[in-house]
């Protein structure tokens, strides 16, 4: 018996390997040497580089510093940054003003200022992503009782989805020349669009002629007083988009909408059967309390046969549950958008949702 006993060793911990957080100090000093030769270099990052975004602390300081003076229209140099900033900091052998001096003296030209500023900003971005997968792993072995695993995810969602929003560059002002391009763009794809509009048909002939379609980033309401068919009209419209939907594919390979598109519907007070059963009622013109008491004739039967049968191919997406948060439904849309596409949202309806724990008033 003692024989068959295996004395089980414990494996010894690993050494521990400790990485730095990714930098590029080199670029960084480029960019600060360039900004204090020429100030014109800032503005050609000030739009989306910060100085949280520099990795050296003092390199941060410079930046926002040189900032500070700029914007009130005086001249960032070595000279007058040097008052603000720690005279007894020291960088290796070279003290503060010595530094500034180097930096300046280094600089070689402004051309490539934006290019030092994406670099630096994308390592910036790094680091974060790094800081969330960090906040991930603790969160997970140590979680506290009012965060379950579902709710970490939602915040880690959450935070990349922020992440992705403000990592971009390429904002700020364009020409007027590209916005007339943009507009010829949108003309163009309205006439090649059934119905010619501009933006995606609700398959109501009156409601499209005065809005011209939903167009993208539209956040329209719904408004009436009780029964007056808020959700029968809501149901109408994302089914209509939904049953109309045509993708194409585009130069890259990817596909997008023509006609109609991907609906996602939060049915809060309404379980997924009864919306199917008021959509298959007003497709076949059924009573929906004839189908829900199996009062139909055989024909009702056939006609409804046919309507599921066809309604299997359409790209609409409900989701039930109840009490959802804002933040559980950013989250599920956003995964709605990467499993499936998603092209209207609609919400049925604004009030029963809850806010988040820490702005529920809100």
């Amino acid at each position: 018996m003692n024989d068959a006993v295996r004395k089980i060793t414990p494996a010894q911990p690993a050494e521990p390997h400790y990485r730095e957080a990714p930098n590029n100090i080199e670029a960084e000093q480029a960019l600060l040497g360039a900004i204090l030769v020429n100030n014109d270099a800032y503005y050609r990052v000030s739009d989306f580089l910060k100085p949280v975004h520099l990795y050296e602390p003092l390199h941060r300081k410079i930046f926002e510093v040189a900032g500070d003076i700029i914007r009130m229209g005086k001249t960032a140099n070595p000279v007058t940054i040097k008052t603000f900033l720690p005279a007894d900091d020291k960088i290796g052998d070279l003290t503060v003003a010595q530094y500034l001096a180097r930096l300046a003296a280094e600089a070689v030209s402004i051309i490539n200022a934006e290019d030092y500023g994406r670099a630096i900003y994308d390592l910036a971005l790094r680091r974060a992503l790094i800081q969330i997968g960090e906040d991930v792993v603790n969160i997970a072995y140590d979680a506290p009782l009012d965060m379950p695993p579902q709710a970490q995810i939602e915040d880690t969602e959450r935070r990349l989805f922020e992440l992705a929003e403000t990592g971009r560059y390429d904002g700020g002002f364009q020409s007027f020349n590209d916005a007339v391009a943009l507009a010829i763009d949108m003309a163009g794809a309205a006439f090649e669009r059934d119905g010619n509009l501009s933006g995606i048909s609700t398959g109501i002939h009156s409601l499209d002629a005065r809005m011209g379609g939903l167009q993208r980033s539209d956040l329209i309401v719904l408004a009436g007083r009780p029964g007056m068919g808020k959700t029968s009209l809501a149901t109408n419209i994302a089914y209509n988009i939904a049953a109309s939907y045509e993708q194409e594919v585009q130069p890259d390979g990817s596909f997008k909408a023509k006609n109609g598109g991907v609906v996602g519907f939060y049915s809060l007070e309404m379980s997924s059967e009864q919306l199917a059963t008021r959509i298959i009622s007003e497709q076949t013109e059924v009573s929906s309390s004839k189908i829900r008491r199996g009062d139909i004739t055989e024909a009702d039967f056939e006609k409804l046969v046919a309507c599921s049968q066809m309604m299997q191919k359409v790209p609409l997406y409900i989701d039930q549950t109840g009490g959802i948060s804002i933040a559980q439904l950013s989250a599920r849309a956003r995964r709605l958008k990467r499993q499936r596409g998603l092209d209207v949202l609609v919400v049925d309806y604004v009030q029963l949702m809850t806010g988040s724990g820490k702005s529920g008033e809100n």
